[in-house]
């Protein structure tokens, strides 16, 4: 029979046998997770870099910049149209800023002040007073940009030849047509009668389309469409924007936008035409520029400018299409 202060101790030195099983138990599960986890994310950072190979893209980065541009644009088209004008001015100074700043780099003066300050007064001019407005502060912009360039060269070290400054007023009108006129169209659509689910209805094909092409190209894309413009474009990335550009573009027809079926697919069409366009002349102009995105602000994205370069073009296409049709 045992002695009453063995029990104790054995009893002790089965429960430090016990805790001791535990910890090694716990250490070991920890252990797998923590090689479980290390591997997940070795997984998710190679298929990130595969894809960022092949698209040029961050896609997890873009996809939260291009949420939070969304949840804005949401906010600002459904509940405050006013705000989004002022959205709209920002987004446009700051793209206009980008493409001003990338023709400096190039060699162009163009003088960013002025654009800035023209460009702001362009979206609450349309807004509030709609053609007339859109039109006078867009004139008076690019005079303001081109007296301001001629004041310049009242300094001698600012004091190009003649060609570099017909260049250089050149490069701040060129700035003034692309960015500030081309987006007013889209505060000239939500100022009218609707206008703001229209504007919508022209956005969402236009994700759409470029998320066709996102999608289809990096599944199937083998054949550049545009090799020496734009090398990443396939024509299998194109048909999977045309699929998604026709099928936003009736879906929205009938449920937002009050149309016929087949107004949607011409809605759709002429959408993914302007679209491509504004894509391929971006791209264009960054390679005359010998640079790979506008900016660096958004990462996933490059800059504004590369994220507006297919909504620009499609703005003025969208209010054509709303006359004709609405």
């Amino acid at each position: 029979m045992t002695d009453g202060p063995d029990r104790p101790l054995r009893r002790g030195a089965k429960r430090d046998r016990k805790k001791s099983e535990f910890e090694v138990f716990a250490h070991d599960a920890r252990a797998e997770i923590e090689t479980q986890l290390a591997a997940t994310r070795a997984q998710i950072d190679a298929i990130e870099e595969r894809i960022e190979k092949r698209t040029g893209r961050n896609l997890i980065m873009a996809i939260l910049i291009g949420l939070v541009l969304g949840g804005i644009l949401l906010v600002s088209l459904l509940l405050f149209t006013e705000l989004f004008m002022a959205f709209a001015a920002v987004l446009a100074c700051l793209a206009a800023f980008e493409l001003a700043s990338a023709l400096r780099f190039a060699g162009r003066d163009v003088p960013r002040l002025p654009v800035i300050i023209a460009t702001l007064a362009v979206m609450p001019a349309t807004f509030y007073w709609q053609g007339t407005g859109q039109w006078l502060a867009i004139l008076g912009g690019m005079l303001l940009v081109t007296v301001w360039r001629l004041a310049e060269t009242a300094w001698p070290d600012r004091r190009p030849s003649g060609r570099d400054l017909l260049k250089d007023i050149g490069g701040g009108l060129m700035v003034m047509a692309y960015v500030p006129f081309l987006a007013s169209f889209a505060v000239l659509l939500v100022s009218q009668d609707g206008g703001q689910w229209w504007v919508l209805a022209f956005l969402i094909i236009v994700v759409a389309t470029d998320t066709g092409a996102y999608a289809s190209g990096l599944t199937f894309g083998k054949h550049p469409m545009a090799p020496k413009i734009s090398p990443k474009k396939t024509w299998e990335g194109f048909a999977g924007s045309g699929v998604a550009a026709i099928v936003a573009g009736v879906l929205l027809a009938l449920f937002m936008i009050d149309q016929p079926w087949w107004m949607g697919v011409i809605f759709g069409i002429v959408m993914l035409a302007t679209g491509t366009m504004g894509d391929l002349t971006e791209s264009l102009i960054k390679r005359d520029l010998g640079i790979k995105d506008i900016s660096t602000w958004l990462p996933g994205h490059g800059g504004f400018l590369d994220r507006l370069d297919s909504i620009l073009t499609s703005a003025i296409a969208a209010y054509l299409v709303y006359l004709i049709f609405a």
